[in-house]
């Protein structure tokens, strides 16, 4: 169900920012609940709303999830009018790369409309060969073809080299802090959920401004959760890195100033500490980055060595040559933009890579079908997670390894809804390290989240403040020092974890919670406030 776009007005704002709390003296953190179908931290009254209970002493909540995807969450995605249509070429052994680029760039020089779009180029039914990444550079394009159905729309990538079948970028630079725009935040903590935030001085800075909010992680903090002492794989110790201290940058937009006070559109999803190095905010230069951008509606296939085979024990002899196309759609320095009805075969990875510089992304309704590479580390990432405040929803992977998967210090948060696995090598995880504010929200998987330790290079800690509600399949959830991570309403096995850290909290194992879902109810709510 999607909703129209909420104004963002300085009153509204002030509204989410304050989540409605559980009366709790002093912000006392609760022990998880004991009822079978309920969760002391979330609860959902007769008209809908929800109520937070925090989890810490400091006030940390279940964050609000609402925010992810197309135009902030809850909007439809909208339909791109054809400018240019092709059709098959006559001869199947034409390259159609240039054809279609040059279609694309054709639409790409159309006026801007009001809408925000340019138009839509339509592949109709039938095959296309591509042998080079086909690029939308500008605002407003719409690759889109006629169903992703055996019948329908098939692009056939030919190329001999890792690179994704469509690229939808500005260019290689993403958004970049402002010299001298930097205010530090002057709060000592700033919990998991919140969205207001106190600098020093705020005069220079407007309502609809974007910013990063930056949480700084200092080398104290590096040490408190272990991460600086890793034990070496002992095959490879030199393998094995230890971390160094790293920022996190929340992309935010300024919704309300009261003061000092700033009040900003989506909540933060790691404790902003002054003990492990406080945190900052900085306006930022996003002109690089395009949007109003989707590829819809078609299939492809990438060509493959079926000569190249190997051995697995379990897959048996399988295809596992990788010197063709990795991804159907890579998401670069992009926002409010889509994936949907698409499918996806004989990939190195799958269907679609949301990078870093990518924002207010959704993908929807597609399918990941027998992917082709080694069976091993840094393969088969099908749904992969890079970027913040997205979307996957609706989605099937086959035979994948991390079929939903999170990459390194993501600044969530970023969603993966109703959406399923089978066959998979490995599991659906944050990856590794310090990944941050992820949602598996009604997903059939085999799910992870822990301490990875000397895993790759020295993954360590995974994930934090990651929920995984109304789950099913199989879960390994770890409590990572200095935060948390949530499986509430979990059914199926729980799994032996890489290695013996704490639980992370536990509610309703077995029998799901209300509200059925959690993205869903946030949404709801956040339209009736």
């Amino acid at each position: 169900m999607h909703y129209s776009t909420m104004p963002r007005t300085a009153t509204l704002v002030c509204i989410l920012s304050v989540p409605q709390l559980f009366s709790l003296p002093a912000l006392s953190a609760p022990a998880p609940g004991k009822i079978p179908g309920e969760t002391v931290l979330v609860r959902q009254s007769a008209n809908g709303s929800l109520a937070y209970a925090p989890y810490s002493a400091q006030g940390d909540i279940i964050p609000d999830f609402s925010h992810c995807g197309y135009k902030g969450g809850g909007v439809a995605l909208p339909d791109a009018p054809v400018r240019e249509t092709l059709s098959p070429s006559a001869d199947a052994r034409t390259d159609d790369t240039e054809r279609i680029q040059a279609a694309i760039d054709s639409v790409s020089k159309l006026q801007l409309q009001k809408d925000g779009l340019r138009g839509a180029v339509l592949l109709k039914r039938g095959a296309y060969r591509c042998s080079d990444s086909l690029r939308l550079h500008t605002s407003g394009v719409v690759l889109r073809g006629e169903g992703d159905g055996e019948n329908g729309t098939l692009i056939i990538a030919t190329a001999r080299k890792r690179i994704p079948l469509i690229t939808i970028s500005g260019g290689e630079a993403g958004p970049a802090a402002i010299k001298n725009t930097a205010q530090n935040i002057t709060d000592a903590y700033v919990p998991v959920g919140a969205n207001i935030i106190t600098v020093a001085d705020a005069s220079k800075f407007a309502v609809g401004q974007t910013i990063f909010v930056i949480r700084h992680g200092n080398a104290g903090w590096i040490k408190t959760i272990g991460m600086d002492r890793i034990t070496p794989r002992a095959a490879n110790p030199a393998g094995t890195v230890q971390w160094a201290p790293f920022d996190l940058s929340f992309d935010r937009v300024i919704a309300a100033i009261n003061g000092n006070r700033i009040v900003f559109d989506a909540p933060i999803v790691c404790a902003i500490d002054r003990r492990w190095g406080g945190g900052a905010i900085a306006r930022y230069d996003d002109s690089k980055r395009i949007e109003n951008c989707g590829v819809e509606n078609l299939r492809a296939d990438s060509v493959y060595n079926t000569g190249k085979t190997a051995r697995h024990n379990v897959a048996g002899t399988y295809a596992s040559d990788e010197d063709h196309a990795t991804h159907l759609v890579r998401f670069g320095s992009v926002k409010n933009s889509w994936a949907r009805n698409l499918t996806s075969l004989h990939f190195y990875h799958g269907l679609t890579s949301i990078g870093k510089d990518a924002k207010w992304i959704t993908v929807q309704d597609c399918r990941s079908l027998e992917p082709v590479s080694i069976i091993t580390g840094g393969r088969r990432y099908p749904f992969a997670m890079t970027g913040q405040l997205s979307l996957v929803q609706r989605c099937y992977s086959d035979k994948g390894r991390h079929a939903f998967a999170f990459g390194a210090r993501v600044p969530g948060p970023n969603v993966f809804l109703n959406c399923r696995s089978e066959r998979d090598y490995a599991a659906s995880e944050p990856h590794h390290r310090w990944s941050t504010g992820g949602l598996y929200d009604n997903v059939e998987a085999r799910i992870a989240i822990q301490d990875r330790q000397h895993m790759g290079s020295g993954h360590g800690w995974a994930g934090a403040n990651y929920v995984v509600w109304n789950c099913k399949g199989a879960l390994v959830c770890q409590q990572p020092p200095t935060a948390q991570n949530f499986a509430i309403g979990f059914i199926g096995e729980k799994l032996k974890p890489a290695f013996p850290r704490p639980d992370g909290w536990w509610e309703s194992y077995g029998k799901p919670v209300v509200p059925a879902s959690l993205y869903e109810a946030q949404l709801e709510d956040r339209k009736t406030r």
